[in-house]
């Protein structure tokens, strides 16, 4: 494992910006953008069990969840072929590429009994960020966008996000169905522990 103290650092942060901004959702996704920008742009951090893909679907990992649930942090790790069902998150979040890289597929719903209708897609790299949100688009795909490694992202989200109600739709109907994500870990990593720090 390297240093735990960025991601330390990033709860932290996070914690003050959500006693200070509150149910603001623009400003969260303005302030949260600059503390997950910052997070990202070294890779030193991330212990390795919460980086580990899987043969047979992508992984969501969760980090830290604040004690009140009002934000999450989360690794997911996409092994090569590994894509989302069409979903919605129902709550404000930042995805940050950390490596490899993401192809992400918007979608909207076209009216009941109808087909998904896309939007727009675009590659997300090292350093880059996607913002979801009801208000700033919520229904989207992700996948692996390289063949041969993985790609591993951090999100943030405003509530424990394993634990919201969301929903999977059927791209050919338009059809809704919801799901609990949970997590793929039952412990989460240390931030605590500054025994390192003091040698």
């Amino acid at each position: 494992m390297g240093n735990i103290g960025p991601l330390r650092s990033f709860v932290q942060d996070m914690t003050r910006a959500v006693e200070k901004l509150g149910q603001d959702e623009a400003a969260m996704l303005r302030e949260g953008r600059k503390l997950l920008a910052r997070l990202i742009a070294r890779d030193d951090w991330l212990p390795q069990e919460f980086a580990q893909a899987h043969a047979d679907t992508y992984r969501q990992y969760l980090l830290y969840c604040d004690p009140l649930e009002r934000f999450s942090v989360v690794s997911f790790v996409w092994g090569p072929g590994h894509i989302t069902p069409v979903h919605d998150h129902t709550v404000w979040g930042l995805v940050g590429v950390l490596r490899g890289a993401e192809k992400c597929e918007e979608y909207e719903r076209a009216g009941e009994g109808q087909p998904m209708r896309k939007t727009g897609e675009h590659v997300v790299e090292p350093g880059g960020i996607d913002a979801v949100s009801p208000t700033v688009g919520d229904i989207h795909t992700v996948s692996n966008a390289l063949a041969d490694r993985p790609a591993i992202s951090i999100h943030v989200y405003g509530a424990n996000i394993g634990a919201v109600k969301r929903h999977v739709y059927a791209r050919e109907t338009g059809a809704i169905k919801s799901f609990v994500s949970g997590y793929s870990n039952t412990l989460v990593p240390n931030l605590w522990d500054r025994s390192a720090d003091a040698t």
